[in-house]
């Protein structure tokens, strides 16, 4: 019986797939409409995602607006954009709401590379806790004699090198993500 490398695979791509979108929500100086992605608005004792009671759109590189269909909920749409961590004070004019993205001075993209790290070397030690599993998984099939030692040996050579190969990936994204802070 041999070791299901790829359903470990899966694993791996969804945790590529999770820090994907964690990235997305770096405000990094341009509008982004992802980074109300995890902003939610109490909604008639419901959170609710702003992109569900609202259209967002950008206007230019630095102004997102933020029009609800439900003109009696910009006020609590602007409460939960306070509330959230993204860091910008909505403007409302009691229509829309406009959130004006500020160009990133030097410290602050130094931090935004600083929190790109962190959250790269999270998605690196998924990868390795998985990397981990696997490896336990093959070391009880060979204890059960599911498997040889050979049989172990390669397993544990296959994990090794798709754990190589994801955590390359998102070195790769994580420069990706530096290059375009320090571009802004």
């Amino acid at each position: 019986m041999k070791l299901d490398v790829k359903e470990y695979e899966r694993k791996m791509q969804k945790s590529v797939d999770a820090y994907l979108q964690l990235l997305v929500t770096v405000r990094a100086g341009r509008a982004n409409p992802e980074i109300l992605q995890r902003v939610n608005v109490d909604y008639y004792g419901v959170p609710t995602a702003v992109n569900q009671m609202a259209e967002v759109r950008t206007t230019d590189a630095r102004t997102l607006v933020i029009q609800p269909w439900d003109a009696s909920t910009l006020k609590n749409i602007e409460k939960a954009i306070l509330a959230s961590d993204i860091g910008i004070t909505p403007q409302s004019d009691g229509k829309v709401i406009r959130l004006l993205f500020p160009q990133p001075t030097e410290e602050r993209r130094l931090e935004l590379k600083k929190q790109v790290s962190k959250m790269g070397e999270e998605a690196k030690v998924a990868i390795r806790n998985i990397r981990r599993e696997a490896n336990d998984t093959a070391k009880n099939m060979k204890k059960k004699g599911e498997m040889t030692e050979d049989e172990l040996k390669s397993s544990e050579k296959m994990i090794q090198d798709l754990t190589d190969r994801v955590i390359k990936q998102i070195d790769e994204i994580t420069d990706k993500k530096h290059k375009e802070i320090m571009e802004i």
